[in-house]
């Protein structure tokens, strides 16, 4: 095999414009994505910038896979498509590896604590911080330091290994969780896409949602009116407050000055506060009564911003079901859906009726068609990768020139790989958004709370690498061998041994996953236990098991008062 670290042909200008240019795309995607999420001009630097390289790193590699695939299947007498030098890619694993893996599992996780942290002074919230992430970070590092004994006695003590040792279980874990959070994601993506090509169905779904929104909306409303109560005590009885808690109390009552506005047509009573205001205030009375009422802010924005798309979604809905009688369709203000599409004024009301009735629903049947044999074959390459390589569809789809003297991959191959691995990541990270067990983080449009934007991007930056190695096993064992990402990741991992039964036991991990999602297993579970691991309200795939109402036993139509 060839020097992993040998020194191609001088890469051609246009593959470094190419790279120049993804670079900048990435970051601007990245930063529009922050400014859809996140409160940019309010937001502090110190955690705007953690989140945007934790957002923009994992991006950044599922372009850096696809180049490096065509770097290293390149011969002397040149390479197709875009293509890198190895010292380059190499620099490139390195930066991207190491900030990641710190973002991850160091930086991240105090962030987070630190924003929730409802203490005032910097030194105070950086120490409870640390109180909180010192019990996960002992019980990983107690992990670490078993399996660091065992390796040592198997392969000896050195640097080396120990860098294998961690990057193999850093590997494991991230893995684990990836692809069972993809195997769901393979099922629900497309199914979802499939269900909204029905505009009455959709409606009927989103009716059967609503009141759950609602009482959730209600409940938040009222624990911020206890909290509220709580905080017009203390500003009212300062004696009981030091001088030095008294600036302290006078912002707490300032940030629950905060309008009502955009509150469901059914108000919630406000309750009599039952929490007891202590006789001594402490500071750490203050900084949980801090912590509770910025949590509870947040999740009001979210409930309240869930609650009017409903209104928004629904009018929208309606008016496509009520124009098939005139063939002309006319959005409200209510009801006009912020998109592109909608905003283009050459589309006369007959057009626009025949683009929401017949059009989109054909386009979405086609997409989610598509992507549910995309799936079919991830999970295919996934059953076959340790048994038989040579039957990999992905694999098929990406190495176009198998026997070519100028290289196995060009320039399809990589966009096509570079697709393959964007749609493996989005089934991964969209489901996390169903899994309720995360507590009550959630992506709020403008208004996400500090410590869940944190959240997010660690499981972004966590996931990514570990399915782009995945990914990259897919294709012939010679192929992947000679890239970089192997020579970085995959020989470290491979010396370790740690990794060996994973192509045994992985299919039947995916398979029980996507089987899961497909029966409703988690709808199941919860009404057998009581307990819910997926929402399917919030998964908008809704509940089929009723045999005499698909949509359960009247909430869509206490859904349509609600909205109506």
């Amino acid at each position: 095999m060839a020097d992993p670290f040998a020194t191609l042909a001088a890469s051609p200008i246009g593959s470094d414009i190419f790279a120049v240019c993804a670079l900048l795309v990435i970051s601007t995607a990245v930063l529009l994505i922050l400014r859809h999420f996140l409160p940019i001009r309010t937001t502090p630097a110190y955690l705007l910038v953690p989140i945007f390289f934790a957002l923009a790193l994992p991006a950044s590699i599922i372009v850096l896979v696809p180049v490096d695939l065509a770097s290293s299947a390149g011969t002397d007498s040149g390479t197709r498509g875009i293509r890198l030098l190895e010292p380059v890619l190499h620099v490139s694993w390195r930066i991207s590896y190491w900030l990641t893996f710190f973002l991850t599992w160091f930086i991240l996780p105090l962030l987070g604590e630190y924003v929730d942290s409802g203490y005032l002074s910097p030194k105070d919230r950086f120490l409870y911080s640390l109180r909180k992430n010192a019990r996960y970070q002992l019980i990983v590092l107690g992990s670490g330091a078993a399996g660091l004994v065992y390796f040592f006695i198997q392969s000896g003590a050195s640097a080396t290994s120990f860098k294998a040792l961690v990057m193999a279980l850093a590997y494991c874990w991230g893995l684990i969780l990836a692809i069972y959070l993809m195997g769901h994601g393979l099922v629900a993506v497309p199914r979802k896409i499939i269900r909204n090509a029905n505009t009455g169905e959709r409606l009927k779904r989103l009716q059967a949602k609503a009141p759950k929104i609602h009482d959730s909306l209600d409940e938040s409303i009222e624990e911020m009116v206890e909290l509220e109560t709580q905080v017009a005590q203390l500003r009212q009885g300062k004696n009981l407050v030091s001088r030095d808690l008294q600036e302290w109390v006078e912002e707490l009552a300032d940030m629950s000055g905060l309008p009502e506005t955009r509150l469901p047509s059914r108000a919630p009573m406000p309750r009599t506060s039952s929490a007891a205001i202590p006789i001594v205030i402490t500071e750490q009375y203050l900084a949980d009564l801090t912590r509770r009422f910025k949590r509870e802010r947040h999740r009001r924005a979210r409930f309240l911003e869930e609650w009017d798309f409903i209104i928004r979604e629904a009018a929208r809905l309606q008016a496509i079901l009520d124009s098939s009688a005139s063939k002309r369709l006319i959005f409200t203000s209510s009801s006009a859906p912020s998109t592109i599409v909608s905003r283009l004024t050459l589309l006369t009301p007959y057009t626009r009726y025949l683009l929401y009735t017949q059009l989109l629903p054909l386009l979405r049947y086609g997409l989610g068609s598509f992507l549910a044999l995309a799936s079919t074959c991830i999970i295919w390459c996934e059953l076959i990768k340790s048994t038989a390589p040579k039957l990999s569809i992905i694999s098929l789809t990406i190495v176009h020139h198998p026997t070519s003297s100028r290289g196995q991959i060009g320039f399809g191959g990589q966009v096509i790989a570079a697709a393959w691995l964007l749609y493996m990541c989005t089934a991964a990270l969209t489901s996390i958004s169903d899994a309720k067990v995360w507590g009550n983080r959630a992506l709020v449009r403008r208004n996400t709370y500090g410590e869940s934007a944190c959240w997010y991007a660690m499981q972004t930056a966590k996931l990514t690498i570990p399915l782009a190695y995945n990914f990259v096993t897919f294709l012939p064992k010679m192929l992947y061998q000679s890239t970089t990402f192997y020579h970085f990741l995959g020989r470290l991992l491979d010396s370790t041994k740690l990794v060996e039964g994973f192509d045994l036991v992985f299919p039947f991990f995916i398979l029980f996953s996507v089987f899961a999602s497909l029966f409703n297993l988690y709808g199941k579970i919860k009404r057998c236990l009581g307990l819910g691991l997926l929402d399917p309200s919030s998964a908008d795939d809704g509940d089929d098991d009723d045999d005499n109402d698909p949509y359960g036993s009247g909430t869509w139509r206490e859904g349509r008062d609600l909205i109506e």
